[in-house]
């Protein structure tokens, strides 16, 4: 009995940082901190973490690490997963966007395909932790903590890197007290967990210790946030100005 050979699948590009590579059947591609795409030489970040390679005619993004997730959107952010350490999905869509962070820094890079099998503005949930994105209803102090634990992705001119604050930096620059920013970042931690968003909660009642790292990844990805909200934070400032400063 004879078989017939899967079609070989077409290339990929992966951009980083406004730099090009392609991912060519049979090679695998690896992502990490010493791999085929360096990252960077952050510590915190696994020697090989994201792995992109050809399975039953497809191309799959794998997570090969056992500590970082990382966070998969389409080209717009409609559709989100969560890639646990083990989890693996298809590259179904013509532009998928991976954001990660390793210690305080938020890393985004681009996959490129030539196939495109899912019209992303028709696509439903799926399995593999994939979900389409509903609008999130946010109050504008919500926003405004969220764009300023952002706001380094926000500001970049190519994606790639960004700090995030802790949670004292975010706190000043909003010139909110620690009780408000944590009482806010409680909140609207909650109302994204209450729909589905995952690693924003760790064991039961207890919240995740890297959540502002994992609501940045997600509100990125999913445009819940963006570079036309960074006006926000100069407005803020305006507000908060001492009277006395000009005399």
């Amino acid at each position: 009995m004879t078989t017939t050979p899967l079609a070989t699948v077409k290339p990929l590009k992966v951009e980083f940082c406004g730099e090009w590579h392609d991912v060519v059947h049979p090679a695998d591609f690896h992502v990490g901190r010493e791999s085929d795409l360096v990252i960077d030489d952050n510590p915190y970040l696994h020697r090989r973490f994201l792995r992109i390679y050809e399975d039953f005619g497809m191309w799959w993004l794998g997570n090969v690490g056992n500590l970082l997730s990382a966070t998969v959107t389409d080209a717009t952010g409609q559709v989100q997963a969560w890639l646990a350490p083990g989890a693996r999905l298809p590259i179904v869509f013509e532009k998928m966007i991976v954001l990660f962070s390793a210690g305080s820094t938020t890393y985004e890079f681009t996959i490129h395909s030539a196939e495109d099998y899912y019209n992303t503005s028709t696509a439903m949930a799926g399995s593999g932790g994939s979900t389409t994105i509903e609008p999130v209803p946010l109050t504008s102090s919500q926003r405004l903590l969220i764009v300023s634990l952002a706001e380094h992705v926000l500001r970049q001119s190519s994606p790639g890197r960004g700090e995030i604050p802790t949670s004292a930096e975010a706190a000043a620059r909003l010139h909110w007290s620690m009780t408000t920013f944590n009482r806010k970042l409680d909140n609207v931690c909650e109302k994204l967990d209450k729909i589905g968003v995952a690693g924003l909660r760790g064991a039961k009642g207890k919240l995740a210790t890297n959540r502002r790292l994992r609501l940045v990844e997600y509100a990125v990805a999913t445009r819940l946030v963006g570079p036309d909200d960074l006006y926000l934070l100069d407005r803020n400032d305006l507000d908060n100005r001492d009277p006395d400063a000009n005399g």
